[in-house]
């Protein structure tokens, strides 16, 4: 063990000292790019990258301040270099080009730069979509013969009432590798649509269990190649495990959710299989992107061909960090702004992607933002866009950035509302805070704007922008939270708790996000931020939804319900605030009156450790919600209510018919 982690620090000492040795030259490099605005007078707004086509391969390279570049050719996948070819250089672009004659799919390459002082330096395509294993090398694809037999060539028709979504938040490894239900090709693409599996108690697990849900749309933690796992391990859990929020090739998808990382298509045909089985389910797909920000600027393709431009900088030189991981990218700077658009233009459009989640969107400027918004419109306008509109400590004006602050200056993109999840459950970084739910006895009023689909007086275009959550893969677990910040507290205390609060983010306006396993109070044993840590931690136990079915089918009759119930799901801030009232926001008890056109419904939620009794306007009520249980059909319970009993930490929903 000893021995093994000496290795390892070395390893890390030999990449520091490489990092030291490149920082002269990489300043040199940078200097050249001061002048931005010199730069963008050469920006190039067609097809960069190895353009394929059956009779001819045409490579563009974006590389302005290069005195010249020459294309690398490979023997192979893994074979030795094989050619070396001077490539053209169009100066009033700032760009280099070469063409292959003949099919060149398959054909391995990379690129070498020669800049002033005679600095050079190798890197991959950043337009690249195959890569080698480890993404080390780029190689030409014939994207046609990576779709699988049952490739729908067809989007999925633009959904007719986006307000119905409801979004379920997985990452592929951790959905998959649980040896507690029977998916077979645990920890990768093709495990997400395996069909007909179950736990060791029958029930559904897997993507049946996902239909079953009612989700709409799956996001799917990032996908695209990232950095931090060695794809060559043959058994996962020897491969230091990460989720993939460090960026290493954008427009390729990660190989170690492959079944075969060696092969460089095979990769691609798994992703197209895994989102074809997700649509033919009925279920969309949201991809999290995380374009704020990329593992090594040093080994980044973006920064090798155009060194210092991709990235801000603060006024002494060093990377801006507002992300928090050493870097940010300069979304402002044309050619950044375009990479990004064209990134997203190619998932959308190549492998059918129905959303993005921007992660830190709030590094990004708006204007980027808002563009990528009208790229999906002119794709599917029914995609959603969305993302932490965190306000971070960037170089980049206040004013510009895409947070949730400046969140009525981009129409229809939406952002995550933390408020809401504070006001529920507590502030992540305070284990001794409470919210609703949970003690506190003060935050009813933030609990009551934030229902009706506000954020600190933000004027959004309509509620649509507001993604309202309680738990993510971010911080603490719902339960884990709970439970630690309760102390002694009884399981079914823990239990009704989770339950109410899960149910106020279903039946808030705006877009609800569910956690994957938040249905079945998902645990990661206290664990605040797992990233890093091991399938014990991460993993989906499917045991969990047999321990909790109560839960589980509060989760699902939820859902249904919020489908048929459009007062839950209102399409403009007229319509909330002509039909919401505010009945009562103290002590711990929430009530809403909501008024439809033909029946009104009166939403009681109590958190307090007893029932509370309410006195309704005298008639006949039908039973929506009530003590745990959801009724989809507004005949199955009626009665005649004066004055109701509403019991500890529950939610009760009571409809009356207005023609009364």
């Amino acid at each position: 063990m000893e021995e093994i982690q000496i290795q390892k620090y070395k390893l890390v000492r030999k990449d520091w000292v490489h990092h030291v040795g490149r920082r002269e030259s990489t300043r040199k490099l940078i200097a050249l790019t001061k002048d931005i605005e010199a730069i963008e007078k050469r920006a190039y707004n067609g097809e960069l990258g190895a353009l394929y086509t059956p009779e001819a391969t045409t490579f563009k390279l974006w590389a302005p301040t290069a005195v010249s570049v020459e294309l690398i050719l490979y023997d192979g996948f893994y074979g030795p270099k094989k050619e070396k070819i001077a490539m053209i250089k169009e100066e009033d672009q700032g760009l280099f080009t070469h063409t292959l004659e003949g099919d060149q799919h398959g054909t391995a390459y990379r690129y070498e730069l020669t800049f002033i002082d005679r600095i050079v330096r190798h890197t991959n395509d950043p337009y690249m979509k195959a890569s080698t294993v480890n993404g080390r090398r780029s190689v030409v694809v014939d994207l046609e013969r990576t779709n699988p037999n049952n490739w729908n060539r067809e989007r999925m028709a633009p959904m007719q009432d986006i307000s119905q979504t409801i979004i379920y938040e997985i990452n592929v490894h951790d959905f998959t590798i649980s040896t507690t239900g029977s998916i077979e090709k645990r920890g990768k693409y093709l495990g997400m649509v395996e069909k007909g599996t179950t736990n060791n108690m029958g029930s559904s697990t897997g993507i049946d269990y996902l239909k079953d849900l009612g989700v709409t749309h799956v996001q799917i933690m990032p996908f695209f190649d990232f950095a931090t796992i060695d794809e060559t391990a043959e058994v996962p859990e020897e491969a230091d495990y990460n989720w993939g929020y460090d960026p290493q090739n954008y427009n390729v998808p990660e190989g170690s959710y492959s079944m075969d990382p060696y092969d460089p298509f095979k990769r691609i045909q798994e992703v197209k299989t895994m989102i074809q089985g997700l649509h033919d389910a009925g279920i969309r797909v949201i991809m999290d992107v995380v374009y704020n920000h990329v593992y090594q600027v040093e080994k980044q393709s973006l920064h090798n061909t155009v060194p210092g431009y991709y990235f801000r900088y603060m006024a002494n030189g060093q990377y801006a960090n507002g992300t928090g991981v050493g870097n940010e990218t300069a979304s402002e700077h044309l050619m950044m702004r375009k990479y990004i658009l064209d990134s997203v233009k190619y998932w959308a459009e190549e492998y059918k992607i129905d959303g993005f989640r921007f992660d830190l969107m709030g590094i990004h400027d708006i204007k980027t933002m808002n563009l990528v918004r009208e790229l999906a419109d002119e794709i599917d306008p029914s995609m959603i866009i969305y993302g932490e509109g965190w306000d971070l400590d960037s170089p980049l004006p206040r004013g510009q950035r895409a947070t949730i602050d400046n969140g009525a200056a981009m129409p229809r993109v939406g952002h995550y509302n933390p408020t809401l999840r504070e006001a529920l459950k507590g502030n992540d970084f305070d284990i001794s805070a409470r919210g609703f739910v949970n003690g506190a006895w003060y935050l009813e009023g933030k609990l009551c704007h934030s229902f009706q689909g506000h954020y600190n007086g933000v004027k959004f275009e309509n509620p649509q922008q507001v993604i309202q959550y309680v738990e993510s893969h971010d911080n603490y677990t719902l339960f884990d939270r709970l439970q630690d910040g309760c102390g002694n507290c009884p399981p079914e205390t823990i239990i009704r708790q989770h339950e109410l609060a899960s149910t106020i983010i279903l039946l808030a306006q705006g877009i609800p996000h569910i956690h994957a396993g938040q249905e079945f109070l998902r645990t990661k044993e206290g664990v605040r931020d797992s990233y890093n840590k091991p399938d014990d931690i991460n993993k989906i136990d499917w045991k969990r939804q047999d321990q909790f079915p109560e839960s589980v089918a509060l989760m699902r009759r939820l859902i249904a319900y919020r489908k048929q119930e459009p007062l839950f799901r209102m399409t403009s801030y007229e319509d909330i605030n002509a039909r919401i009232q505010v009945l009562h926001n103290d002590a711990q008890v929430v009530i809403f009156k909501l008024t439809g056109d033909d029946h009104e419904l009166y939403v009681l939620f109590n958190a307090r450790g007893e029932s509370i009794h309410y006195d309704l306007p005298e008639g006949e009520y039908a039973f929506r919600i009530f003590d745990r249980h959801v009724y989809l059909d507004a005949d199955e319970r009626c009665e005649t209510l004066s004055n109701v009993e509403v019991p500890y930490l529950s939610t009760a929903v009571f409809q009356r018919d207005l023609s009364q």
